[in-house]
């Protein structure tokens, strides 16, 4: 009789899973998430191009994952693949917000969201994350 009892990588991801997920999807932990936030562009021009890529840029330059979504889709379909993806923070960059000098920051775990101004958006991922890992 032969068994397998070592623990693999595949049987902790699994695990993982089971453990951190809700009805929408996974929501990876900080520590193995493959992107730590998601910087979805509501409505693509020229403004929320340009801040969402300032965003994406000062968060990588501080050692965070960040994925950008800045493809054509309706923001629902960006919010339900975001979720699917299991991303456990989300950054929404729209022309209304952006107006106001604000973003939303929606943290996937507790359901969370809030509005902070784009001068605090890096130190306030930076500091979530370095929380969490």
């Amino acid at each position: 009789v032969m068994g397998s009892y070592g623990i693999g990588v595949e049987r902790n991801m699994a695990a993982s899973v089971e453990a951190n997920h809700d009805d929408k999807g996974i929501i990876w932990p900080m520590s193995i998430a493959p992107y730590h936030v998601i910087v979805t562009l509501v409505r693509v021009d020229d403004t929320t191009m340009q801040a969402g890529e300032s965003i994406h840029d000062d968060l990588t330059a501080n050692g965070i994952e960040v994925l950008l979504d800045d493809r054509d889709e309706r923001p629902g379909v960006k919010f339900n693949d975001a979720e699917l993806i299991g991303v456990p923070l989300r950054v929404t960059v729209g022309p209304r917000g952006l107006g106001n000098g604000i973003v939303e920051l929606l943290d996937r775990r507790s359901g969370e969201s809030i509005e902070i101004i784009l001068d605090d958006v890096v130190p306030t991922i930076t500091r979530l994350v370095a929380a969490s890992v």
